[in-house]
């Protein structure tokens, strides 16, 4: 192995300030990246889809359960996919142990869904040998083909408004999904973004201070 060399305490702390000067652009970069993400036109959803979902038929508004956003993530896991019906695809599998407790995004409005063409059984199954407890629904109709994840996976973000339209705002997959995981990462995707007062949003987007909001994931609700 070609390591670097070894240095003084000085000299290390002198190079990560030169390295932190440029993290810190790309910090910036993110950030206004994500400004012109909220900035996004919205993609009108005309069609009506049908899931199936443990406790029966679901529409798309149905996966909102209530909420303002939705991210909607399409893991591989069916006939055909290496393993099944024991296994599901690696990589989704990979990037399912990452997901943050979903408490932290419902704080701000927003549901976090998987969509596979398993049958409901086999999902339930799965989600108990892995461990994971995210929302997720049976896929029975061009869904996955409408929205680009007919034949890879890949991350969709929508909004609805009151009365009841929903609108695609963005679509991320490839590697852009290796990110996806963080509750961060998801609300930077969404057309809300993180909902903080210090985001460079339209006016009228909704935003509160920042750390205000944050919350143990079982204190959600409470006072205090």
């Amino acid at each position: 192995m070609n390591a670097p060399p070894i240095v003084s305490p000085q000299e290390w702390e002198a190079a990560r300030q030169e390295l932190l000067v440029k993290e810190k652009e790309l910090t910036r970069a993110r950030d206004a990246l994500a400004a012109q993400r909220r900035r996004m036109p919205r993609m009108a959803v005309e069609k009506h889809y049908r899931f199936e979902g443990p406790r029966g038929e679901a529409t798309l508004l149905d996966l909102f359960e209530g909420r303002r956003q939705l991210i909607v993530y399409r893991f591989f896991y069916e006939p055909g996919v290496k393993g099944w019906p024991e296994r599901g695809c690696r990589g989704c599998s990979f990037l399912a142990d990452q997901v943050a407790h979903l408490a932290h995004l419902n704080a701000r409005d927003t549901t976090l869904a998987f969509v596979s063409r398993a049958p409901q059984p086999d999902i339930e199954r799965w989600k108990a040998r892995m461990g994971w407890d995210m929302p997720w629904y049976t896929l029975t109709d061009d869904f996955d083909a409408d929205f680009g994840v007919g034949e890879w996976h890949g991350t969709n973000a929508l909004i609805r408004d009151d009365e009841g339209r929903i609108f695609r705002t963005y679509f991320v997959n490839e590697r852009g999904d290796e990110a996806m995981g963080s509750t961060w990462n998801y609300l930077d995707i969404t057309a809300l973004g993180r909902q903080e007062e210090w985001e460079d949003s339209p006016e009228g987007y909704p935003q509160t201070p920042p750390y205000g909001w944050w919350n143990l994931h079982d204190e959600y609700g409470k006072d205090g």
